[in-house]
């Protein structure tokens, strides 16, 4: 049985996603703060909303998906219900391992996750770290769970709050391109909608083109940029403006903003 606390929009993302996947509505349970926010997941998913503490003493896997902010007082409120082979999976930003086992007590295994938004369309990009108690096992899993809906990597803690600004947020920063690319196309004369169909698949293609083809994206973006041509061009105007420079400030700012979160 896996249980998902706190199912907002990523934990009904998550949710959507173990069912495509094949579990049962009947495997899965869910928690809501609102009444209605529970009986719109059960009418939606089938699945069986119960108090977080009956969800952690009914699950053998529980997903950890609050704001950070509401971690330290689900922790609280699990806590006198959580056995000793329970596998915990935290998937809320910034919040560490260390974090979740002080606050549950005993040897609990515990698993760092970040997933974003396309787990929506099963291409979710998760990345997962163990915990103190967590073994090769709890690990694997995590991974089953993950892999029906995306690409999952192992990557060390200390390197999650980084992720998290990259592979989490990241999908915002493609949607915020896209919307000044159609912009562009439209102070150009192009209509919306044929502004973003291009813009769209430009990106699917090119995306696709650098997860397959194994190629740097320099030589990609090289492959395209002729001597003294348009796509040179574009690209000067962006360095002009420092838009790789933005870019790097900005996830750093989101990784800070990360562990600002956590802290309270």
């Amino acid at each position: 049985m896996i249980a998902i606390l706190g199912t907002g929009k990523m934990g009904e993302a998550l949710l959507s996603g173990l069912l495509r996947a094949g579990f049962k509505p009947g495997d899965v349970l869910a928690t809501a703060r609102r009444t209605e926010r529970a009986k719109d997941l059960e009418e939606r998913y089938g699945v069986r909303t119960v108090s977080n503490a009956e969800a952690a003493k009914s699950a053998d896997t529980i997903i950890l998906s609050v704001k950070p902010q509401d971690m330290a007082s689900l922790l609280g409120e699990i806590a006198p219900h959580v056995p000793a082979d329970l596998l915990v999976i935290s998937a809320a930003a910034g919040i560490t391992t260390s974090f979740v086992e002080s606050r549950l007590g005993a040897d609990i295994p515990v698993v760092r996750v970040m997933s974003n938004t396309p787990v929506l369309v099963d291409e979710a990009m998760s990345v997962i770290s163990a915990g103190a108690h967590a073994s090769e096992e709890h690990l694997k899993r995590t991974e089953d769970l993950l892999r029906p809906v995306g690409k999952v990597l192992r990557i060390p803690e200390s390197q999650q709050d980084a992720a998290t600004a990259l592979s989490g947020s990241g999908p915002a920063y493609f949607f915020y391109l896209v919307e000044a690319m159609v912009d562009a196309g439209i102070l150009l004369g192009m209509p919306r909608a044929a502004a973003l169909d291009m813009v769209t698949q430009s990106i699917v293609g090119a995306a696709i083109m650098l997860r397959d083809s194994g190629e740097h994206p320099v030589i990609l973006r090289e492959a395209v940029t002729s001597p003294g041509g348009t796509t040179i061009a574009a690209i000067a105007e962006l360095e002009r403006h420092s838009v790789r420079a933005a870019f790097l400030a900005a996830i750093e700012a989101a990784r800070n903003r990360g562990r600002e979160l956590a802290e309270g």
